[in-house]
This record gives C-alpha cells, sequence and structure tokens, in this order.
C-alpha cells in the first residue's frame, strides 16, 4: 500500500504550530547559547511507558514500538519547524535527511499506527489517527523551554543520521525519554553561581590633587563655585 505519510505528517505538524501562533506563541529572534549545558532525565524507555505519549490501549507490541518512534519523529519534526532562530542547530536539513534515510521503518510504523486505529476504532479510525497525531505535535510545544528543547532535538537529529536504516527504534528507546524531559523549563546556572563583584564608589566631585600646580588652583576655583552654588540652592 503506498502511503505519502510525509505529507501527511507535515500538514498535522504546520496545523499544530499554526494553532499554537494564534495563541500568541512566539518563535524568539536569536539563539541563546547555554554556558552550561542543562541536565536533562535521561536513559533507556520503554515504548509503554506513559511518558512516551498518548495512551494506546489495547495496542499490540509492534503497535507500541511503531508509537514510539512515531513520538521520536513528531518530536523532531517540532524542532525543525520551531527551532530555525539557529542555523547552528540544523533542525531541517537534520529532520529532511532523517526522512530520507529511514524512510522505510518509518512508513512501517505509520502504517502500524494507522492499522490500529482503525482495528480499535472502525469506521472512525482515520479521524482519530487525526486527533492523535495533532495532540502529539501539541505535546511537543513549550514556549518557555524552547530553547533546551531545541538543543536537546538538534542533537538526537544528528545523531539519527549516524544510525543505520533499520534501527531508528533503538535511538527513540534511548533518548525519548531525554527528548520529553527537555520540555520542561531550564535555566542557566552560570548566572546564579557567581560571586557578585562588588564596585568602588562612585564620586562625582573632581579630585584636583592629582593635577599641575596652575591646574589645580583652577580646579579648586571651580570647585568653591560649584560648592556655593550648591549652598544656595
Amino acid at each position: 500500500m503506498n502511503i505519502d505519510w510525509k505529507a501527511r505528517a507535515g500538514r498535522f505538524a504546520l496545523g499544530a504550530l499554526g494553532a499554537l501562533a494564534s495563541l500568541g506563541w512566539a518563535v524568539p529572534a536569536a539563539a541563546q547559547v547555554f554556558l552550561h549545558d542543562p541536565t536533562y532525565q535521561s536513559g533507556p524507555i520503554e515504548p509503554t511507558d506513559p511518558l512516551v505519549g498518548l495512551a494506546l490501549p489495547g495496542a499490540t507490541p509492534e503497535e507500541y514500538r511503531a508509537h514510539l518512534l512515531w513520538n521520536l519523529r513528531s518530536g523532531l519534526n517540532v524542532a525543525a519547524l520551531q527551532c530555525q532562530f539557529s542555523p547552528f542547530l540544523r533542525t531541517v536539513d537534520s529532520y529532511n535527511s532523517l526522512l530520507a534515510h529511514h524512510s522505510r521503518e518509518l512508513a512501517s510504523a505509520y502504517q502500524a499506527l494507522e492499522g490500529y486505529f482503525r482495528r480499535i476504532h472502525g469506521r472512525t479510525g482515520p479521524r482519530q489517527f487525526d486527533d492523535y497525531s495533532t495532540q502529539t505535535y501539541n505535546n511537543f510545544s513549550s514556549m518557555q523551554a524552547q530553547l533546551g528543547f531545541c538543543q536537546t532535538a538538534a542533537r538526537i537529529g544528528k545523531e539519527a543520521l549516524t544510525v543505520r536504516k533499520g534501527d531508528l527504534h533503538q535511538l527513540a528507546t534511548a533518548r525519548v525519554r531525554e527528548l520529553r524531559s527537555s520540555l520542561k523549563p531550564t535555566y542557566e546556572p552560570f548566572a546564579f553561581l557567581q560571586t557578585p563583584v562588588r564596585l568602588s564608589p562612585i564620586s562625582l566631585i573632581p579630585d584636583c590633587t592629582r593635577l599641575d600646580r596652575r591646574e589645580r588652583r583652577r580646579c579648586e576655583r571651580e570647585l568653591r563655585d560649584m560648592q556655593r552654588q550648591a549652598q544656595r540652592r
């Protein structure tokens, strides 16, 4: 069965991000650099873990694996749309290359999920799959955590290009927990760890003692004039 899953996935991603834009969700004009990388919870994750995404009641192990892989792809798709403020992240290039490199495995995941929704929901299966796709994209959007999410997604996207064809699900197992954790806001610790610098008081009264004799007399006269004017006020 020939399914244009790339066009379908892209359509739902654009729709989800467009809905967020209508709510006033803005993209920053410039990238911020972390002096210290934020630390996120990481480690392997099971496809049935609720952290992966929406619940799939009655799903088979194969369908759950497709669900895990589809959430990874969806997160990287959102990053490609959301993280273009920094060309150094290369989220668009990485995502487009990922689609080409892992197209067969992603197409299989799409077919497995489509089959799940048809099996569970019958005639309304396609609409339920559409709702699932839209909610999955929305769940990867976070204005407060954008920088951390973009940095994490960019690294995962680049790593995906080094994974052999057919093994992208292994990367999903290894990195989806970290990708989800990066949606929590984090802050640059450098600003909170440093000791404040104490500055000497700034005096607006001129120091005449450092001038030569002639200039010092002139400075002292001007200083006395300033003091008299201040007393009159």
